[in-house]
């Protein structure tokens, strides 16, 4: 009985805004078990001694060397381990395979690339969308890197508009084979790949339809150069040209017509992988920099001891410690999620596609906001690095153009913002987050009189936990408003929907660090936590003075008058703290920690 009680507990997707979330409830890193602990510690160890030592190599275009640390990972099961046992895999949880992502991906783009290719949208639709048949033939060989894996969606005219390709696919005469004609472009793995998934339309179908295709030059197959790219150097990037390639109709992924469905769901999965893969990836700048910036000395003072990097060091730590937060935090759900669905009966690759389906929201934020992260992360250690950081030399430069891709791909941020709202939206009218009562609350408390009471603020966090509340509050305010003034018109205002998802983002980020140290002060006390304490403080200080913005450029572009003068009052309330954070006082207190440990230490 009560695990029925604690499964219907468990937050659906976007409930985050409208539910509290007890510290309790939520998954840290701090909470992995001595299996993922080991997990982390053999990946670490793959890195350290398979990638690091040859990052010249990766940049100077080594397509072959990434094959065979590939080969190597697959050797080692790290390839297989979202797979099933029965195709060859380990079946590890879904928190156990966003680790191992995490942390092979931290040390060059190029292997980040082609692991989260390979083993995301490369085996990932077979092994939840194939038949029994095609499961047991592809899967094994995807899961030990007998084989590789590619996806081809992309096309020169179909982008972030995926379901517009031009490739098309036509059935035999004898109805025993497919024969694909088209162009596919931007293809990750292309070049050692033995196996694509591609994506064509049948007649004109008004979708596209998946179908597993086997690298073979004799059938049509052929690949353009290496592209040249800003970063990721070695990861195998072409274009793929199918010409009467001969396709067995048992090769057709799921039905016709619903490929437009498995590309969706795979990025759904892609996007909190990418938001994974983004985490080590800080962590070792921040090691590279503040290892640089305690032995560069200038003025006869180690550049650590300087205010200026000081504050890089912090704010740098602090979007890191954030990231990690919110990432685990959801890939936790998701895991519950899929262990729930697995309980009443559904097979994996239901469970699997329904329980990440169900965070589809989260996992657009997470991606948003861990790639930006990333991406500030290597400019601010450029920076660090100083004159030295331009230079090619220096790790810091490689490690800039590697990030910047990461908005790119998996959707552009701007899709994924517009995403993380419509998705949100959406469910609020079949009912799934109860948006309307809480934005109509919000509204009358906005007409009613304001509490003038003091509140109690003596509790660790306690004012945080409050003002995340309060925060909440803004986004029911603006996007209820919006929606009310727009109804489904409001998809075509773009610019409100991403000052909107700006707002949605920072509460889920701000709140997932909150929570997490909440949960870690009660575990280990006040003293053990100060710097992590320090590190949700200053990430909300930024998040309110974000949503602030976000929040004002929308009610003064939709509203007028009484009601632009109201909601403007509103928003005055709610981003107002009791008692304000010493900013710099905080950025101190982390940076000293960062520096004395002379490393990423949390």
């Amino acid at each position: 009985m009560a695990e029925t009680a604690d499964k219907k507990d468990i937050l659906r997707g976007g409930q985050f805004l409208v539910k509290e979330t007890a510290c309790e409830d939520v998954f840290t890193p701090e909470d992995f078990n001595e299996e993922q602990k080991m997990m982390k510690e053999t990946v670490k160890e793959f890195v350290d001694r398979e990638i690091v030592p040859h990052k010249e190599r990766f940049e100077h275009k080594d397509y072959a060397l990434t094959e065979e640390v590939m080969r190597k990972a697959g050797e080692l099961g790290l390839l297989g381990i979202a797979v099933p046992e029965e195709y060859d895999g380990l079946g590890m949880g879904f928190v156990s395979t966003m680790l191992v992502c995490d942390y092979i991906s931290g040390a060059t783009g190029s292997i980040a690339t082609a692991f989260g290719a390979h083993t995301g949208i490369g085996t990932m639709p077979i092994t939840l969308y194939g038949t029994e048949e095609q499961k047991k033939k592809y899967v094994p060989k995807l899961a030990t890197g007998e084989w590789f894996g590619a996806y081809c969606l992309t096309e020169p005219g179909a982008g972030s508009d995926a379901n517009s390709g031009k490739t098309k696919a036509e059935l035999s005469a004898d109805g025993k084979s497919y024969k694909i004609n088209g162009q596919k472009m931007w293809i990750s793995n292309a070049g050692f790949c033995n196996v694509f998934i591609v994506f064509a339309r049948i007649e004109d179908d008004k979708n596209i339809t998946g179908f597993i295709v086997e690298n073979d030059p004799s059938n049509g197959i052929s690949l353009g150069e290496e592209e040249k790219k800003l970063g990721i150097h070695s990861s195998s990037t072409r274009q793929v040209f199918f010409n009467d390639t001969v396709v067995p109709v048992e090769n057709m992924l799921a039905g016709r017509g619903e490929g437009f469905k498995i590309a969706m769901n795979a990025l759904n999965v892609g996007r909190i992988k990418l938001a994974a893969a983004c985490l080590d990836a800080q962590r070792r700048v921040i090691d590279l920099g503040v290892k640089y910036a305690n032995e560069r000395v200038q003025f006869k003072t180690p550049i650590a001891k300087f205010g200026a990097i000081k504050s890089k060091l912090a704010e740098m730590a602090t979007n890191a410690y954030a990231s990690e937060s919110a990432s685990y935090r959801a890939a936790k759900n998701i895991e519950d999620r899929i262990a729930i669905r697995l309980d009443a009966g559904a097979s994996h690759s239901e469970a699997e596609l329904k329980g990440v389906e169900e965070y589809a929201i989260e996992c657009s934020i997470l991606k948003v906001a861990a790639s930006e992260d990333m991406q500030n992360c290597a400019d601010e250690g450029i920076q660090i690095f100083g004159g030295m950081g331009f230079s090619a030399d220096a790790p810091m430069e490689a490690a800039w153009r590697d990030a910047r891709i990461s908005r790119i791909y998996e959707g552009t941020n701007e899709i994924n913002r517009m995403l993380a709202v419509g998705m949100l939206v959406k469910k609020a009218m079949k009912g799934h987050v109860d948006l309307l009562n809480p934005a109509m609350a919000v509204g009358e408390e906005l007409t009613g009189i304001p509490s003038f009471d003091t509140p109690d603020y003596s509790e660790v966090l306690s004012e945080e936990k409050a003002m995340v509340a309060k925060l909440k509050k803004v986004f029911l305010m603006v996007a209820g408003s919006a929606i009310q003034k727009y109804g489904p018109e409001l998809e075509e205002h773009q610019q409100l929907l991403m000052a909107a998802s700006d707002i949605l983002i920072e509460i889920y980020m701000a709140e997932s660090t909150i929570l997490r140290t909440e949960k870690n002060v009660k575990r280990s006390g006040e003293d053990a936590q100060k710097e992590q304490i320090a590190m949700a403080q200053l990430y909300l200080y930024h998040a309110v003075d974000t949503i602030n913005q976000k929040a004002k450029e929308g009610i003064v572009s939709f509203a007028e008058g009484d009601e632009q003068r109201m909601m403007l009052m509103g928003l005055k309330r709610f981003t107002k703290y009791q008692n304000q954070p010493n900013v710099i006082a905080l950025r101190n207190l982390i940076a000293e920690k960062v520096t004395s440990e002379n490393t990423y230490p949390f």
